[in-house]
């Protein structure tokens, strides 16, 4: 026999029996909805924007029309502004964008009637059209200095597949060695070659013949690392030497490093008959900080 408090008699039956715990399940408030059921029970309405426009992006106000902000359908703005997605507003009712506005009115610009930054621009400009998502803009910058030049430098790098992972071996190593020796700049030896045999002008007459008619035996003697902490080569492009020594400074430059360098002669190491490696070795100097020319007033001193 199951006993249970109240008035109420239970049957004898342990199957028609029913615990005060599934009881108090069963005459539980219901729950309060959660957001997720909010939103289902009551789909928000789309959100309705005013033919111009105030705008809050990171602080610096602008002002435009719907229509510029929809020009095109695949971009950011455009879906933002197509009423689909809530945009919140900051006190004095403008729509807030929270990303830095510096260069927002060279994108409404080239909403407006196609215009491009200046040169000088360019490059900022493209990092917030690939934000924005603006693919014309995107092609057009591309299309133009300093995007175009460098659309062929970097056709030229991809030649070198480890080139990025080299300059980061530069930088470490030349953070290692500063720190080390407690030194205000590091030196190391970089070796850049264009060729993948080795060639003096006594040798190029014999050149031919011998890069395509090698055994294996003879190729492994031909094989070897210069004494240098990095190397970059070979490739098989016009583009020559010095213009990869250009590369490398002007991307150690463009992270903030500053880099001399010069050559300081060639790999002598023989490899077979009268065959050296020749090839150049560059001393990279690289300075982490630069001394600042203090003058000093030794009047009444």
């Amino acid at each position: 026999m199951v006993v249970v408090t109240g008035q109420n008699k239970v049957s004898g039956n342990p199957d028609d029996a029913m615990s005060s715990s599934d009881a108090e399940d069963d005459f539980q408030e219901p729950a309060t909805p959660t957001a997720t059921q909010a939103g289902q029970a009551l789909p928000l309405l789309p959100q309705q924007f005013p033919e111009v426009v105030p705008l809050n992006v990171g602080g610096m106000y602008f002002t435009t029309r719907l229509s510029t902000l929809r020009r095109y359908e695949d971009t950011m703005l455009a879906a933002m502004f197509s009423g689909r997605h809530y945009i919140p507003t900051d006190a004095e009712g403008r729509y807030f964008i929270d990303r830095d506005g510096t260069y927002f009115g060279d994108i409404l610009n080239f909403l407006r009637s196609g215009d491009l930054p200046p040169r000088e621009r360019v490059r900022s400009v493209y990092k917030e059209a690939q934000y924005y998502s603006i693919g014309p803009l995107l092609d057009n910058l591309e299309d133009i200095q300093p995007l175009k030049g460098e659309k062929v430098r970097q056709a030229f790098l991809g030649l070198m597949p480890y080139y990025k992972d080299h300059l980061e071996r530069i930088i470490e190593i030349a953070k290692l060695r500063a720190m080390q020796r407690k030194a205000r700049f590091a030196k190391l030896k970089v070796c850049v070659f264009k060729e993948e045999m080795p060639i003096t002008p006594y040798e190029c007459p014999h050149f031919n013949s011998l890069r395509f008619e090698r055994s294996e035996s003879e190729t492994k003697l031909f094989e070897h690392h210069c004494e240098v902490d990095v190397s970059f080569g070979p490739w098989e492009a016009v583009a020559d030497v010095y213009d990869l020594l250009h590369c490398i400074v002007t991307d150690l430059s463009d992270r903030g490093i500053t880099v001399d360098h010069q050559c300081i002669g060639v790999c002598d190491k023989h490899l077979i008959n009268h065959y050296y490696c020749k090839r150049p070795i560059y001393e990279f100097k690289i300075t982490w900080w630069n001394r600042r020319v203090v003058q000093v007033d030794v009047r009444g001193v």
